[in-house]
């Protein structure tokens, strides 16, 4: 089988359109959020809302409350480490090279029971809802550690969610 292949021509704006979004290692919005530290790499103003792509770091006791998000899906791949998931009622462990998809309406959060710190990449869709880390994380303060946040910090956190209408609501686990 072969293909029939199109005369290239400068005429044609799909050899010569560019809009490509390129966010190189190291770059993007850093916060500190939930005891992590998310880096931004594209969000709902950068892909006209299509999607949000956050790199997270999670130490050993970092992750979230437990959420749903009513209006958006979350997937998540993990990078290095393992992760306790919340989904609904039950919890497992993911590792390196495990994938999650979240859809919206369900009740989840991941946290690091481990020794080490994990990596992962989180993407929203559509976007938006990363705008809530840009807005109520915290500022990144170089050789200081990371604090974890308690209810009173997420009760923050979830102001801003509101402002921005992200039609998020906060779950938390029974102690």
């Amino acid at each position: 089988m072969s293909l029939p292949m199109q005369a290239s021509t400068s005429e044609d704006p799909r050899y010569t359109k560019s809009g490509a979004i390129y966010v190189p290692a190291g770059e993007g919005i850093t916060k500190w959020v939930a005891g992590d530290v998310y880096t931004m790499k594209a969000t709902a103003k950068t892909t006209n809302g299509s999607l949000g792509l956050v790199e997270a770091s999670v130490p050993p006791g970092g992750g979230p409350v437990a959420h749903v998000h009513n209006s958006g899906d979350e997937a998540f791949y993990l990078l290095s480490g393992e992760l306790e998931f919340l989904d609904g009622d039950r919890t497992y462990t993911a590792q390196s090279g495990d994938f999650l998809f979240v859809p919206r309406g369900i009740r989840h959060r991941f946290k690091n029971k481990s020794l080490h710190t994990a990596k992962l990449l989180f993407m929203f869709t559509p976007g938006g809802l990363e705008a809530s880390f840009v807005e109520g994380g915290d500022d990144p303060q170089p050789g200081v550690p990371v604090p974890p946040w308690d209810m009173a910090r997420f009760g923050l956190m979830k102001e801003v969610v509101d402002r921005l209408d992200l039609d998020t609501d906060i779950l938390p686990e029974m102690p």
